[in-house]
Parts: C-alpha cells; sequence; structure tokens
C-alpha cells in the first residue's frame, strides 16, 4: 500500500493507476484483514491468561491496534479516495509508513513480550477460556473474510456478535478456573 501511494505521488502518469490499486487493495483486503486481526487479537486478550490489561505488552498492543482502526477508518480510506482524482498528499504516505511502521511493531511487542507486568502486586491468573472459544474465533474470522471477500468491503457481523458473547461469557470461565484450576 505505501509502495502504490509513493509511486503515484512522484510520476503522474501511473499516479491513477497506482492510487486506484492502492484503493482496491484498502477495501478488498486491508480493511477485512485489519477486522479480523484486531477481533482475534481481542478474543485472545480475553481467552487467555495474558488479559487486556494485565501485562504492558497487550496494553499496548490493545491500544495501537484500537488507535489504527479508527485513523484508518475515519482518515486514511477517505483520503486515498480522495486521492485518486488529486493523488496522495504527503501527510497520506506518511501516515500509511506510520501504520505499517506501527503493526511492525505489535509484531516485536508479541515476540519480545517487554516491560512486565501493569501492575506489580500478585494476582491470580485469569485462566484460559474453553475449547469452543478459540473454534469460534477462527471460523468467526474466516467466515468474515470470506463475506467481505464476496460483498467487497468488511463487514465484521459475525465476528462482532462473537466478540460480545465471548466478552459476555469470559467472567464465567475466568471465576471457574480461578476456582478450580483442573477444570478443563
Amino acid at each position: 500500500m505505501l509502495l502504490s501511494v509513493g509511486h503515484g505521488a512522484d510520476d503522474v502518469s501511473v499516479r491513477s493507476a497506482a492510487t486506484s490499486m492502492a484503493h482496491v487493495l484498502d477495501g478488498r483486503l486491508l480493511g477485512p484483514m485489519a477486522d479480523a486481526s484486531a477481533f482475534t487479537g481481542i478474543m485472545l486478550a480475553a481467552a487467555t491468561p495474558w488479559g487486556f490489561f494485565r501485562n504492558w505488552w497487550v496494553l499496548i498492543k490493545f491500544a495501537i491496534t484500537l488507535v489504527q482502526l479508527y485513523l484508518g477508518i475515519f482518515l486514511l480510506s477517505p483520503a486515498l479516495t480522495d486521492s485518486l482524482t488529486a493523488g496522495p498528499s504527503p501527510a497520506q504516505i506518511i501516515g500509511t509508513g506510520l501504520m505499517a511502521s506501527a503493526i511492525a511493531f505489535q509484531g516485536w511487542l508479541s515476540v519480545a513480550k517487554p516491560w512486565g507486568k501493569v501492575r506489580a502486586r500478585y494476582r491470580a491468573p485469569a485462566g484460559t477460556g474453553p475449547r469452543w472459544i478459540f473454534v469460534a474465533t477462527a471460523v468467526g474470522g474466516l467466515a468474515d473474510l470470506a463475506f467481505a471477500v464476496a460483498i467487497g468491503h468488511p463487514m465484521p457481523l459475525l465476528s462482532l456478535t462473537l466478540l460480545a458473547i465471548g466478552l459476555i461469557r469470559r467472567p464465567s470461565w475466568v471465576d471457574s478456573r480461578t476456582r478450580n484450576p483442573a477444570h478443563p
């Protein structure tokens, strides 16, 4: 995406093709993949002992994910649509580069897991969700990706429904596993 937008900025003769291709990539690939990535990340945080607010690396990934979703939806996608006629702006190219850098930083956070716990005091581990939540997360994410490909833009209906169910049910599996760690 960054290469398409950047290449379209330099050469007027390829601007239309480059920005049109970036627009197609945004709607057909990046939007649906961003939704699927955010959905699976949030569900994994909810369904594993990592939690949302127990470790700094998870908390920072969560914050970056939310910022990226909103920036992508409300700033970069409309700017990309505008660039179809006017060409990409320097701010759009910089924003796209920052988004790619943030994704790389999130990848590093997932591997390095730096900075320890948010609170230093000991708390009982949160328990792992039941097997069905992991299966539903994988199936729901793939189903929403297929639906997005079929209609031409992201519409994470199943993911949002599963996310609501998972977050509502989370206290029951966390409590049962904390009380009885041998519970399957």
